[in-house]
């Protein structure tokens, strides 16, 4: 699974010519003026990034990326920054073909994503394809988009201020009530404003640490490095790991965390306003890069400089021990703060992609009792048990994956040809 995933983002990063790389300063240009409709669609395609980012950075950015240092040392970071360069092309062009094979549902919404991409650009024949995708989804949705992240809400907040995890189930639960019957425009607004907060105040604290222990960190930069190919050796209450390991966890919870090729964020790119899919798919591209480039990386900093990656302890304990051994007293504040708003936009955003693909299914009408559904998985989420749940959404990630990533080289002609005829235009 992770060599398809990885196989299908190189492939498109050499057929894209390496353009996500090359129009990154142009993608934000882009995502700045998004803020406004430029088109046909639902929410802007400013809001519709943010949806996508919302669902994009959860506890992946803090918990799974200790998870993947606990089990490939350091050197699995590196394999997650490989993750995200190749991911962006990938990214990219979900977001193209969302826009381009988007439809408009019998309540006048545009809807889009992977099924629709498959039905629409694939042709009738290969309808059972898109099927499996919005089956796979719907059921993922209450994986890595709802039951994981009460999971470390509940467990981060338990740990930190000894509230009950059933306590913390309904708080999110009701919240969440709130946001998600006002259905994509309620969502779009609340993650608009959420994200850029919750992600400056988040890379804000790690820049302070990492400014204040700059001297640690070309050493911490080469250990990544270095590990990545070497392997890590047993330290402290770290057990060792061998280069397989860190690759596998890199790749695994680099995908888990920015979710290149799962074919998730195409749903809310299919929402935005605007009649350009090449101008979508380049905004689309950066929810990748601020993932996992930036928010991961300052994550994964933290946890080596200061030393706590050989503790012996996981997830999101661990990234509470690097923030409150290089802050005192706030520090694991800033986390449990962080996994609380992090998960909360998550739930919105998965929200949003399970209920599209059960729309995709059984129509309209399945909106509302998948809405409850979702607000009922909530607290079990909470209460479950970790391991269990993580396994559970790595393995419906996959699910998710495959119909997808078919349709995206089936498709890539399509990407490839769209691409060099706006840009040709540019000139």
């Amino acid at each position: 699974m992770l060599v398809l995933l990885l196989g299908a983002g190189v492939y498109l990063t050499i057929g894209l010519k390496a353009m996500p790389w090359r129009k990154l300063g142009a993608g934000f240009k882009l995502m700045w003026r998004g803020r406004h409709a430029e088109g046909e669609g639902d929410i802007t395609p400013f809001q519709a990034l943010m949806t996508a980012l919302a669902a994009t950075i959860g506890t992946g950015n803090i918990a799974g990326v200790a998870t993947a240092i606990f089990l490939g040392g350091p050197g699995a970071v590196f394999w997650m920054w490989i993750t995200a360069l190749v991911g962006m092309a990938t990214k990219y062009a979900e977001a193209v073909l969302a826009v381009r094979y988007r439809e408009v549902d019998s309540r006048g919404k545009h809807v889009g994503g992977p099924m629709y991409y498959i039905k629409n650009g694939l042709g009738e024949r290969w309808h059972w394809l898109g099927f499996l995708f919005a089956l796979f989804g719907m059921i993922a949705a209450f994986g890595i988009g709802n039951m994981v992240q009460a999971n470390s809400v509940a467990d981060a907040v338990q740990s930190t201020f000894e509230i009950p995890t059933w306590v913390t189930g309904l708080v999110i639960t009701t919240l969440t009530a709130a946001v998600i019957l006002g259905g994509i425009h309620r969502i779009g607004v609340v993650a608009s404003r959420l994200v850029p907060f919750m992600a400056i105040i988040y890379v804000l604290a790690a820049l302070f640490i990492i400014i204040t222990h700059l001297d640690q960190v070309p050493a911490a930069l080469g250990t990544i490095v270095s590990d990545a190919f070497t392997g890590t050796a047993a330290a402290g209450g770290f057990a060792g790991a061998a280069v397989w390991a860190a690759i596998r966890f890199g790749v695994a919870r680099g995908i888990f965390s920015n979710e290149a090729g799962l074919g998730s964020a195409p749903i809310a790119h299919a929402a935005a306003a605007t009649n350009n899919p090449v101008e979508q798919g380049m905004i689309g591209m950066l929810g990748t890069f601020i993932d996992t480039i930036i928010i991961c990386t300052m994550t994964a900093l933290v946890i080596i400089i200061t030393g706590v990656w050989t503790s012996g302890d996981n997830g999101a304990a661990l990234s509470a021990l690097a923030f409150s051994t290089a802050l005192p007293g706030i520090g694991s504040h800033i986390v449990t703060f962080g996994i609380m708003v992090f998960a909360f936009t998550t739930v919105l955003g998965w929200s949003y992609y399970g209920e599209r693909c059960a729309e995709f299914i059984f129509g309209v009408k399945a909106i509302m009792p998948y809405r409850i559904l979702w607000l009922v998985a909530i607290p079990l989420g909470a209460m479950g048990k970790l391991t269990l749940v993580w396994l559970m959404a790595d393995v419906l990630n996959g699910l998710m994956a495959i119909p997808n990533l078919i349709a995206l080289i089936a498709l890539s002609p399509v990407v490839f040809a769209i691409t060099r005829e706006y840009f040709s235009d540019k000139k």
